[in-house]
C-alpha cells in the first residue's frame, strides 16, 4: 500500500469500488482468482525464500503447509464458485400460498483479514481466497513479525488486484490500531485469544460480524490400545511442525500408565529419524527473541517444579533454535501447563483413569484441537462425544485442517466461525432470504377483522 494513502483513504476507496458492483460478477471473481493463482506460482521461490528468512522453514515444509494449501484452496473454490453463487430455490410453506422462496448469496462488502506470523502465507491468503470468491473487497494485514513474507505478499497481491479490490497494509501495532478504528463489514482474525478479545471489542462498536481463529492447549490422549510406534511418529510430526508454532499443535500428552516408557522411546526414535545425526537445519526456529526467552524460561520453571527432561531442553539464543523437547513427570499445575506453549516442548502426564482425564480437560478452556490415539471404538466414541473442542483427529495430528471438505475453526475460548472450502465462501457471504408472492390470489385470513373462523383455518394450515 502506498504511504501516500492513509488507511482511511484505502477503506473508503474500497467501499466506493464495492458499490460499483464489479465484484458481483462471478466471471470477474473467477478471473481474479486465476490471476492470483498464477502470481503465487510465479513467485513460489520468492515465497519460500521469505519463509526461510523469517522462520527458517524448509522448502518442503513451506510448500506442504503454506503455498500448496493455498493453491489447493484456490482450485477448490474455482471448481465450485459458480454453483455456490447461484440463487437457490427453497420450499415454501403452504401458509404462504401462492409464493416462491429463494436464497440469494451476497458478499458482505469491505472485509478485514488480520493474519499471524506462524503461517504467514497460508493464514493471509486462504481467508482472502474465500473473501474474493464470495465477491468482497478486502484489506489484508500480515504480521510484522514475518516482515519478509509481508513484503512478498504485498508484491504478489499488487500484481493481481487494484488496491480498491484488495490491498495489503504492512506494519505493526500502529497500523493494527488504525485499521480497527475503521468500519468494516466483516473482520477475520487469526491470532491469540488476548488480541482476539480486542478485535471483538472494536468490532462491536460497529456491530461488525467476526471470525476469530484463536488457539489454546490442545491435548493428546494415547491409550494402551494404540499402535505406539505409528502414534509416536505422527505425534512427533504434528508437534515439531514449524517448531511447534502451530495453533493446532499437540500441546501436551496424556498417556495411559503402562505404555509411557515404550511410547517415549518410540517418540525419541521418530525424532532421531526425522533429524539424523541431530541435524536440525530443516527445522524452523522461534520467531523472535521474546518468544525464545519465554519458551526457555518455561522449561527452566517447569524443571524447578519437578518436571524431568526426557529429551532436548537446549536452545541457542543466537539462532533462536530450541531442540525438540519432551518434559516427563509433569503435573497439571506445572508452569508448562499454564498457557499455550507455541513451541517445540511436549509435556507428558501419565493417567490411569480415562474419565478423570476427560474431566480435567473439560475443566479447562475448550481447546482448538484434540488428538486421540486409540483403537478402542468405545473410547473413541466417549472422547468424541464428551469433550467440546474445535476439531481434531483420531490416530493422527494436524491433518484435519488440510481439507476443503470440512470447516476449520474453534469453539469457546479457541475461537468462533470456521473456514476452508465451502465454509470459507459461507463465512464471507450473507444469504439473503426472499419470498416472491403471486398477485393472483390474496387470501383474506391474515387480515382484520379477525374471527374464530379465520383462526380455525390458520390452525389447520400451520399445524
Amino acid at each position: 500500500m502506498a504511504e501516500a494513502k492513509t488507511i482511511h483513504d484505502v477503506v473508503q476507496g474500497q467501499r466506493e469500488f464495492f458499490m460499483t458492483g464489479a465484484t458481483l460478477d462471478v466471471d470477474y471473481r473467477v478471473d481474479t482468482l486465476k490471476r492470483l493463482r498464477a502470481s503465487i506460482k510465479a513467485h513460489e521461490k520468492d515465497i519460500a525464500d521469505a519463509l526461510y528468512k523469517d522462520l527458517r522453514k524448509s522448502e518442503l515444509e513451506s510448500y506442504m503447509s503454506e503455498t500448496g494449501m493455498v493453491l489447493d484452496e484456490i482450485k477448490y473454490e474455482l471448481k465450485h464458485i459458480r454453483k455456490w453463487s447461484r440463487t437457490k430455490r427453497v420450499k415454501t410453506p403452504i401458509a404462504q400460498f401462492i409464493s416462491k422462496s429463494f436464497v440469494v448469496p451476497q458478499p458482505y462488502g469491505v472485509v478485514l483479514i488480520m493474519a499471524p506470523w506462524n503461517y504467514p502465507v497460508q493464514l493471509c491468503l486462504e481467508p482472502l481466497v474465500g473473501a474474493v470468491a464470495a465477491g468482497n473487497v478486502a484489506i489484508v494485514k500480515p504480521s510484522a513479525y514475518a516482515a519478509e513474507v509481508s513484503r512478498c505478499l504485498a508484491n504478489i497481491v499488487a500484481k493481481v488486484f487494484p488496491s480498491e479490490h484488495v490491498a495489503v497494509v504492512e506494519g505493526g501495532r500502529e497500523q493494527n490500531t488504525q485499521l480497527l478504528e475503521e468500519k468494516f463489514d466483516y473482520i477475520f482474525f487469526t491470532g491469540s485469544e488476548t488480541v482476539g478479545k480486542i478485535v471483538m471489542e472494536k468490532a462491536s462498536r460497529h456491530l461488525t460480524p467476526v471470525s476469530l481463529e484463536l488457539g489454546g492447549k490442545s491435548p493428546v490422549i494415547v491409550d494402551r490400545t494404540a499402535n505406539l510406534e505409528v502414534s509416536a511418529r505422527r505425534l512427533a510430526f504434528g508437534k515439531y511442525l514449524n517448531a511447534g508454532q502451530t495453533c493446532v499443535a499437540p500441546d501436551y500428552l496424556l498417556i495411559e500408565r503402562g505404555v509411557k516408557g515404550r511410547f517415549l522411546e518410540y517418540f525419541k526414535k521418530a525424532v532421531l529419524d526425522f533429524f539424523p545425526n541431530s541435524d536440525f537445519s530443516n527445522m524452523p526456529v522461534i520467531v523472535n527473541d521474546r518468544h525464545f526467552k519465554r519458551l526457555m524460561d518455561t522449561i527452566d520453571a517447569s524443571k524447578a517444579k519437578g518436571a524431568k527432561v526426557f529429551m532436548g531442553g537446549n536452545g541457542d539464543v543466537g539462532s533462536r533454535f530450541i531442540e525438540p523437547t519432551v518434559l516427563d513427570d509433569v503435573s497439571w499445575d506445572s508452569p508448562v501447563m499454564e498457557h499455550e506453549i507455541f513451541g517445540p516442548i511436549l509435556p507428558v502426564i501419565e493417567y490411569e483413569d480415562l474419565d478423570s482425564v476427560l474431566n480435567a480437560i473439560k475443566q479447562r478452556p475448550r481447546p482448538l484441537a484434540l488428538y486421540l490415539f486409540s483403537n478402542d471404538k468405545a473410547v473413541q466414541c466417549k472422547v468424541l462425544s464428551s469433550v467440546s473442542y474445535g476439531g481434531g483427529c483420531v490416530n493422527d495430528t494436524i491433518i484435519h485442517l488440510a481439507t476443503p471438505y470440512m470447516g476449520f475453526g474453534g469453539v469457546g475460548e479457541s475461537g468462533m466461525g470456521s473456514y476452508h472450502g465451502k465454509r470459507s465462501f459461507d463465512t464471507f457471504t450473507h444469504y439473503k432470504s426472499i419470498v416472491k408472492k403471486s398477485n393472483v390470489i390474496d387470501l383474506p385470513m391474515r387480515y382484520h377483522p379477525y374471527s374464530k373462523k379465520k383462526l380455525s383455518f390458520i390452525k389447520k394450515v400451520m399445524k
